[in-house]
C-alpha cells in the first residue's frame, strides 16, 4: 500500500460568535485556506485532484455544496472537483482520512482535506431548526425511537454523564479549562501559532486589520471567573466556561503520494501512520475517543508511551480528562498549546485545525509521533496517528 504524506496543514485564527470573522462568508473563509495551501506549497493548483470539505451546518450560506463553493471562491481552477462531508465534529478529520485513503489506494496523488464552519452566520443546529420551522420532523426516526425510547441525543447530556461516570468534580473541570486558556496564552504570546495561522483581512470600525490571533482566549481567566459561570443544568457540573467555545474558522491540509512529492518537488512535514474510526454508545456518545484510541494503538502496534504529543478535542472538559484517565496519558503531552475551551471549536473545521496545531507543536518540540482524536455526535470518534518528518 502506498504511503500518504502531509505537505502542509494550516488554519485560520478562531473568531468568536459575532466577532472578527463574522463578516466573512463561509465559502470565502474556506477558499482562503485552499489558497494558502497552494501558495505555501508552490504546487500547481491544477494538480489538485479533489477537495474534501468537512462542514456540519450545511444550511443557508453553507448549503448548496459548500466544498465546491469554497473551490469556486478560491484561486483553484474550475477543473478541481470537491465534495462536502459531515461526520459531525470529526468532519474535517474524516476529510483527512478520506484524502489519505485516496492516496494510499493509488487512485489519487494530490488531495486537499479541509473544513469550514461559520457558527455566526450558520448557527449550530440550523438544518434541524429549518426543518422544524417548515413543519417537518426532526432527525430521530420512528425506528430510532423504538431502539432508544425516550432518549434525547444530546452532547451536553453526554458530557454530564461522563463527568458523573468518571467522578469529575466541577472544580476539576474548571481547573482543566483554566489550564487550556493559560496554555493558549503562552503559545500565542510566544508566537507558537504563527506558522499554522493564515492571516485574514477584516473590516473593523477603525478600518482594515489583519486577523491572526485566536479571539476566544480569555487573558483574564481565573478560577474565580470560571467558577462564577452558571451551571447549564441544576445539580450538574458543565458550564459554558468548561466547554468548547462557539467559533468561526477554516482549516486544511495538503495530502500527497510519494510520486507527487517527486513530481512537484514538495517536502513533506509528516507521514500518515494510522487511520481509525469507530462507533459506540450514541447516548453518552462523547467517550468513544477512548475505545477508538485503544484500537488505533493496537492496529499501529504502539503504546501510548510511544506517542510524544496528543490532541484531544476539548468539546467538554470531561472528554479529554476521561481519555487521559483511561488511556493512562500524560497531561503534559496533551493539548500543549491549549484546546477548544480557549481556542474555539469551529465544528466541521476542527479536525484539520487540530492537525495543524499538532504538527506545528511537534515541530517545535522535535516530537516524532503524534495522535489526534475527537468525540463526534452519534457516538463516533476518529483517531489519526502521524509521524513527523520535520
Amino acid at each position: 500500500m502506498a504511503t500518504a504524506y502531509i505537505v502542509d496543514a494550516v488554519r485560520t485564527a478562531g473568531g468568536r460568535r459575532g466577532g472578527r470573522l463574522a463578516g466573512w462568508h463561509p465559502a470565502d473563509l474556506g477558499g482562503a485556506v485552499l489558497d494558502a495551501l497552494v501558495d505555501r506549497s508552490g504546487i500547481d493548483p491544477a494538480a489538485i485532484e479533489d477537495v474534501i470539505m468537512g462542514c456540519v451546518g450545511q444550511a443557508g450560506e453553507q448549503s448548496f455544496h459548500i466544498g465546491r463553493n469554497c473551490v469556486l471562491a478560491s484561486k483553484l481552477p474550475e477543473s478541481v472537483p470537491a465534495v462536502s462531508i459531515d461526520r459531525q465534529c470529526g468532519s474535517s478529520q474524516q476529510s483527512l482520512h478520506f484524502a489519505a485513503q485516496a492516496v494510499m489506494s493509488g487512485t489519487m496523488d494530490v488531495v486537499i482535506a479541509a473544513g469550514v464552519e461559520s457558527m455566526t452566520r450558520v448557527p449550530m443546529g440550523s438544518p434541524t431548526k429549518l426543518a422544524m420551522e417548515a413543519g417537518l420532523g426532526g432527525p430521530k426516526s420512528p425506528k430510532m425511537e423504538e431502539r432508544y425510547p425516550g432518549i434525547n441525543f444530546s452532547q451536553f447530556m453526554g458530557a454530564e454523564m461522563m463527568a458523573e461516570k468518571y467522578q469529575f468534580t466541577r472544580e476539576q473541570l474548571d481547573t482543566f479549562a483554566l489550564e487550556s486558556h493559560r496554555r493558549a496564552m503562552r503559545a500565542t504570546d510566544a508566537g507558537d501559532f504563527r506558522n499554522e495561522i493564515v492571516p485574514l483581512e477584516i473590516e473593523t470600525e477603525d478600518g482594515r486589520e489583519v486577523h491572526d490571533r485566536d479571539e476566544g482566549i480569555r487573558y483574564d481567566a481565573s478560577m474565580e471567573s470560571i467558577g462564577s459561570v452558571k451551571l447549564l443544568k441544576e445539580g450538574g457540573r458543565i458550564t459554558a466556561a468548561n466547554a468548547s467555545q462557539i467559533c468561526d474558522g477554516s482549516s486544511g491540509a495538503l495530502i500527497v503520494s510519494e510520486e507527487a512529492l517527486k513530481r512537484h518537488n514538495l517536502t513533506p512535514i509528516a507521514r500518515i501512520h494510522n487511520l481509525t474510526v469507530t462507533g459506540g454508545d450514541p447516548v453518552i456518545m462523547l467517550e468513544e475517543p477512548i475505545g477508538a484510541t485503544k484500537r488505533a494503538l493496537e492496529r499501529a502496534g504502539m503504546k501510548i508511551e510511544d506517542i510524544d504529543l496528543y490532541e484531544v478535542n476539548e468539546a467538554f472538559a470531561p472528554v479529554p480528562l476521561a481519555w487521559m484517565k483511561v488511556i493512562g496519558a500524560d497531561h503534559e503531552k496533551l493539548n500543549v498549546n491549549g484546546g477548544a475551551i480557549a481556542l474555539g471549536h469551529p465544528l466541521g473545521a476542527s479536525g484539520t485545525k487540530l492537525m495543524a496545531t499538532l504538527l506545528n507543536a511537534m515541530k517545535g518540540r522535535k516530537a516524532k509521533y503524534g495522535l489526534q482524536t475527537m468525540c463526534e455526535g452519534g457516538g463516533l470518534a476518529n483517531v489519526t496517528i502521524v509521524e513527523s518528518l520535520q
